[in-house]
């Protein structure tokens, strides 16, 4: 049964689908089996992952309101993970969700026909607290946290902490923080060695070792519609990538 990991910081700017996208990659390549799930109306997983917005039929907003299950809009990409796309029909899904019962459980759901399929199913959410991202919390056995070393990231993160806590207390008793990665980082700035010295403190074992720098081929890579290790697997982005996925994996072993 696949494990499911939301990746979500209600701050936008922070990595967090870069994160979705090399991870599910780095994963492929230790031979693991990963579904993407595009939860953000942006579509910026989708189109990371070489998949053009509208190029597909149905997708999260007809998981959500529609009825299909989720094996009619999984899509193969060139990186070697499936995907569930999105695009800009996803925003009106806030809207609908309101009115529908148990609309904090549908994503969970709607991942019960394909858990068994995957040995890891990942969620990109959009950078704010709605329904879409309570529908991932709900849905999650962890949640991982990418944070920019800069002057707010504890604030931001606090309130996403809390967030996880009232879901943990109230609709998903088993969810749990796989960790926080830092990312962008840059160790020339005095700054981003300060806020990372403060996560180590305040994160502690809950830190992941591997640090993301601020990296060009990194930035550059989701215009190609690829994962940085297909664009340039030797840039240090890439091989930063390739290290969470091993620690990752050395975590889930080691529960």
């Amino acid at each position: 049964m696949g494990e499911i990991v939301t990746i979500s910081n209600q701050k936008g700017g922070v990595g967090k689908t870069t994160t979705t996208i090399n991870l599910a990659a780095s994963l492929v390549r230790s031979r693991q089996r990963v579904l993407l799930v595009d939860l953000d109306p942006q579509g910026n997983a989708t189109v990371g992952s070489g998949v053009d917005r509208g190029a597909f039929e149905v997708g999260t907003y007809d998981l959500l309101v529609g009825d299909i299950v989720i094996t009619e809009g999984i899509l193969s990409t060139e990186p070697g993970f499936d995907l569930m796309p999105a695009d800009g029909d996803l925003a009106g899904a806030l809207i609908e969700l309101v009115e529908m019962p148990a609309r904090e459980r549908i994503l969970s759901d709607a991942l019960l026909e394909c858990r068994h399929l995957y040995d890891y199913i990942l969620i990109d959410c959009p950078p704010s607290l709605s329904l879409l991202t309570l529908n991932a919390l709900v849905a999650a056995d962890a949640v991982l946290i990418p944070m920019q070393c800069e002057y707010y990231a504890l604030e931001g993160v606090t309130a996403l902490l809390e967030t996880i806590s009232k879901v943990r207390e109230r609709l998903n008793p088993g969810i749990r923080l796989m960790g926080v990665v830092r990312t962008m980082f840059d160790g020339r700035n005095t700054l981003s060695k300060e806020v990372s010295d403060q996560l180590r403190e305040f994160f502690g074992e809950q830190l992941f070792r591997t640090i993301i720098p601020r990296n060009i081929r990194l930035a550059e890579a989701p215009s190609f519609g690829k994962p940085v290790i297909d664009y340039d697997q030797q840039c240090v982005g890439a091989q930063a990538y390739l290290a969470l996925a091993g620690e990752f994996l050395s975590r889930e072993e080691s529960r």
